[in-house]
């Protein structure tokens, strides 16, 4: 089952990749960068990770687009007494199952300041919400903006709906968002990225910080070393932490 989703998954970033590269092409279109990381262990234990992530942007004068998701699946050969018959057994376990997807748009007064519209979704089987969805407006500047630094920040009213897991209650409140984006390029082919993101309402807050650093092999493709770390500070179950981490090594392909 695991084999036929990672090739499922594989088969339908193909023509993505290549409807996306055509558009890029285009005096209109768009850029960005697909990650894919994948691990595998055989022999005394078993167990299978995936994780990718696809970012597009298009920007102009007084617009800027933008668009990504990412998702993450891992499976592992646990070993107990499933069935209570005393003997012990060996299967496959689903121990990470996480999509999200999001989307904005910025309108530009100048070039340091912009107003912005944000949505948001994300399912995690492993999670004390089912899901969460977000849409947010914002005031956004450009703090730093030169040929090797870029640091940018965002903040705004927005609304969240989300559905818990133990007791399947949808929670629907109003939030504070804020973003900061920070670039900076250390070598000609070094690049140091931090993104976090913080939606803050009554019910939940949650934070997300991707810390990245990636080398250029050429200029379609880069290797990137990330860590990130998730955080809700409401869970309904004792045994389920508030923080995720996730650390992965992953080969960038940069759509031009």
């Amino acid at each position: 089952m695991q084999r036929r989703s990672t090739l499922l998954l594989l088969a339908a970033l193909v023509p993505l990749g290549t409807h996306a590269q055509e558009l890029a092409g285009s005096p209109n279109g768009w850029t960005g960068t697909g990650e894919l990381g994948l691990a595998m262990a055989r022999g005394n234990s078993r167990s299978e990770s995936l994780n990718t992530r696809l970012r597009f942007a298009r920007e102009d004068a007084q617009w800027k687009n933008s668009f990504g998701l990412s998702a993450l699946r891992s499976r592992a050969e646990v070993s107990g007494d499933f069935d209570g018959d005393g003997v012990e057994e060996r299967r496959y376990e689903t121990s990470a199952n996480r999509y999200d997807v999001a989307g904005s748009t910025a309108y530009r007064f100048n070039e340091r300041n912009h107003l912005s519209g944000t949505a948001r979704y994300e399912h995690d089987d492993f999670s004390s919400f089912d899901y969460q969805g977000t849409v947010a407006l914002g005031y956004g500047r450009r703090f730093i903006d030169s040929e090797r630094t870029k640091f940018s920040g965002e903040i705004g009213p927005g609304y969240r709906r989300a559905r818990t897991t133990v007791d399947g209650e949808v929670q629907s409140n109003l939030i504070g968002r804020a973003l900061v984006e920070f670039r900076h390029q250390l070598t000609d082919n070094t690049e140091l990225s931090n993104t976090l993101l913080v939606e803050s309402g009554k019910d939940n807050t949650f934070a997300q910080n991707d810390l990245g650093v990636s080398v250029a092999m050429n200029e379609r493709f880069a290797l990137k070393a990330g860590l990130q770390a998730r955080h809700n500070t409401e869970v309904e179950d004792a045994e389920t932490r508030r923080t995720d981490t996730l650390t992965t090594v992953n080969l960038v392909y940069t759509f031009r």
